[in-house]
């Protein structure tokens, strides 16, 4: 059965009876009722639904606002109009709403292929209409009289590793254990990087990682930021997930090494360049401002004449790009005068009618402009072509996967992707948490993301428009904190984070939506899953064939205070040591990230006066201990050898962890270069901003001399055995119990 979820349906029916205001609420896809980290009900506040529903569209602050969106939403949800999309999946019955369908109504289902299925509906008046099954995925058009609708059927999963592997080993039934490098793009090093890693050196960690074995590079965001802001460069809150980072662009990739000299002594910045690329730390305000010097003095030789094979390129990428790219280099020349003239960086507060993309004034300003809106083009077709040069040098050095792109979950509320799209976006709320035992304030992370009221309305096209974005130039992507396909807490800007409430998402609809586009760019997906999951949620994902994640940290055994054996590991998953917001194997093991959560005032003060410090690192040298003894059991660390007495970076067991990880049989391990390099620092310390140098740390070498480090191959190629010997033993395992006798075989 198909069609968009009505919220409703998926809504949280409260233990005693809404009041009219929950009742609204309900329908519209909040839950009035949540339970908290100690398993007590808690009833959001009739006063946060009010606000919350307003930010929704729905006001009801007194009767007559709540009857009139009472009606607006049934409306919506169950009116005679047939929604903009619907979903459904390839040989499925596809079920329409019963009020926009009559009996014997004939309909007309235009395939993509060009191919017209005819019918009539003959199911009794008041229940359901069926159309005929569909077997060809993609974008259909339903014609009923004179409505038209879009019909977007499914395939029943995402494209897999299975098949990313048939299509270079025709002839594979099954994929080989996978494994690939995970790598911050910010912190690869490159001789002439300008302080920024770029697109280039992830080209070159791509095509010497895959000579040992990798066949895939997990990436950092590569979202768009604020050009005009380069203090804000966390890349889990860009201006747009539609676009891509223009730090990240070596100058020299496309127009040559010689203009971009040019460029450099143009714009005056080589000593600066020189400086930044020497920090260890990436200092983002300096090396955008100079990078953007650059990229102007670029820009000037590449409108100069004689470029008329790149003028060709650079035009069918803007037509290409179409109004959304547009309107994203728009914003970009728009926010940079609105800073200069007024200081105001949040478009909802500029003059006039600037914070509507599709006024006269901003048309006005784009032709008074043209030349700066044509340099964020030129920009994003710079980027563009970097990470899609990456992209084919992995798939050409034997990738099977290549590039698995990282897609926030939201994005800021201040920026493009909000501005352009500001009718499908969630305004006047922000993404976060409810407190829980490690957050007892709850979380609100200044994000915003689709409204999923917007979404039934407008046919799920900003959706789409960001899958698309994300799919395009990589091999996987891999979606941050996919519990938001199914709810998110939302909080009204200005409120605790603790004064929220879950708004539910249609999940079913998003994921077959997310499967018929990993098809269509054959790009496998993996869901970031990790946190309190809801029973049956992982399940549902395996379903749909999207791969979760499972975390060495959080393995823990279900019989006891150890971690699992790599046996019993998921099967069908990414598996990984850690992730950019844990510890690294160095960092946990000697306690790392204990030391910089006090610095910083994470540590809460015990009752019972013991030093909170010294209690954490008790309880994580007797971690120490049990995750020794998995490594031994697991035949990866020598079984007569005692957990080192000496805590220090030089004896954190980095390579046990690594082949531990390695024999999980996960179709997929990715390894963090920190871990590969067994740094003990981690990326991003969640909670902190300017106390932690988050998403700053670069690595000590460019990429290219990491491959000359013998003990840095080494430990790749130990991880590419480790691989192929999993591959043997479950084999091995396979076909022992294939010829077990019929008595050995357990029942």
């Amino acid at each position: 059965m198909s069609t968009t979820t009505p919220p409703a349906t998926a809504g949280q029916t409260p233990q005693t009876p809404p009041t009219p205001v929950e009742a609204l609420a309900i329908k519209a896809g909040f839950e009035v009722e949540w339970q908290d980290a100690h398993k007590q009900t808690q009833r959001v506040p009739e006063e946060t639904l009010t606000v919350l529903l307003e930010r929704l569209g729905l006001p009801c602050s007194d009767a007559s606002q709540l009857k009139q969106s009472t009606a607006t939403l049934d409306a919506e949800l169950t009116g005679r109009k047939l929604p903009p999309l619907m979903t459904a999946e390839i040989d499925g019955a596809i079920a329409l709403p019963v009020a926009a369908v009559k009996t014997g109504a004939r309909y007309r289902i235009e395939l993509e292929s060009g191919a017209v299925i005819d019918g009539r509906f003959t199911s009794p008046r008041g229940q359901t209409a069926l159309l005929s099954p569909i077997s060809e995925p993609g974008y259909h058009t339903l014609v009923i009289n004179e409505q038209r609708t879009t019909l977007a059927v499914a395939p029943p999963r995402c494209y897999t590793i299975d098949d990313a592997w048939r299509a270079i080993e025709s002839n594979a039934k099954k994929a080989p254990p996978m494994w690939g490098v995970a790598a911050q793009v910010y912190g690869l090093r490159r001789t002439g990087d300008g302080g920024v890693g770029d697109y280039t050196a992830l080209a070159t960690l791509a095509a010497e990682s895959a000579q040992r074995g990798s066949h895939a590079v997990a990436i950092s965001p590569m979202h768009a930021m604020f050009s005009a802001e380069p203090n804000k460069f966390s890349p889990y809150s860009p201006s747009s997930r539609l676009f891509l980072n223009i730090a990240h662009i070596d100058p020299a990739a496309v127009m040559g090494a010689q203009a971009a000299q040019a460029a450099i002594e143009a714009a005056g910045v080589a000593d600066e360049l020189a400086e930044l690329e020497a920090l260890q730390l990436v200092d983002w305000p300096r090396a955008v401002t100079a990078k953007l010097a650059v990229l102007r003095a670029l820009f000037a030789q590449f409108n100069a004449p004689g470029n008329d094979t790149l003028h060709d390129d650079f035009a069918k990428f803007v037509k290409h790009g179409g109004r959304a790219l547009e309107d994203h280099a728009r914003f970009e020349a728009l926010q940079a005068a609105q800073l200069k003239e007024s200081g105001e960086g949040h478009w909802r507060n500029w003059s006039g009618d600037l914070n509507n993309p599709r006024s006269n004034a901003v048309a006005e300003f784009a032709a008074a402009h043209r030349d700066e809106v044509d340099f964020f083009l030129f920009a994003q077709w710079l980027a563009a072509k970097g990470l899609s040069h990456a992209q084919h040098v992995a798939r050409d050095s034997g990738m099977a996967l290549g590039l698995i792109a990282d897609l926030a979950v939201g994005c800021d509320s201040a920026g493009s992707h909000a501005w352009s799209y500001r009718d499908e976006m969630l305004q006047g709320v922000s993404v976060g948490a409810p407190p829980d035992l490690f957050n007892q304030k709850g979380q609100s992370w200044g994000l915003t993301t689709f409204s999923p009221r917007a979404m039934r309305t407008q046919g799920f096209k900003a959706f789409i428009d960001m899958l698309r974005a994300a799919f395009t130039l990589a091999g996987g992507i891999r979606i941050d904190h996919i519990l938001g396909l199914r709810r998110l807490w939302l909080v009204p800007d200005g409120e605790s984070a603790k004064n929220g409430a879950y708004l539910r998402y249609p999940l079913e609809d998003l994921l077959r939506l997310i499967a018929l586009e990993s098809w269509r760019h054959k790009a496998i997906v993996i869901g970031e899953d990790l946190g309190t999951v809801p029973p049956g949620f992982r399940e549902r994902l395996q379903e749909h064939g999207l791969l979760g994640i499972r975390v060495l940290w959080f393995e823990r055994a279900e019989d006891g205070p150890g971690f699992k054996a790599p046996a019993d590991w998921d099967h069908g998953v990414a598996a990984t040591t850690t992730t950019h917001d844990l510890p690294t194997v160095t960092g946990w093991w000697i306690g790392e990230d204990i030391v910089w959560r006090s610095k910083i005032g994470q540590t809460a003060v015990r009752a019972d006066g013991r030093d909170a410090v010294e209690v954490a690192q008790a309880e994580r040298g007797e971690d120490r201990e049990l995750l020794w003894t998995a490594f031994q059991e697991a035949g990866v660390a020598a079984p007569d050898v005692d957990v080192p007495a000496d805590i220090s970076p030089q004896t954190a067991p980095v390579d046990e962890a690594l082949a531990f990880v390695a024999s999980t049989p996960a179709p997929l391990v990715t390894y963090p270069l920190e871990d590969l390099l067994a740094l003990a620092e981690m990326p991003n310390l969640p909670g902190s901003i300017d106390e932690h140098p988050n998403w700053r740390r670069r690595l000590a070498v460019p990429v290219s001399e990491l491959f000359d480090d013998d003990s840095f191959v080494d430990r790749l190629l130990a991880i590419d055995q480790a691989r192929q010997k999993s591959s043997q033993t479950k084999a091995a395992a396979h076909d022992a119990a294939l010829n077990a006798s019929p008595t050995d075989r357990t029942p």
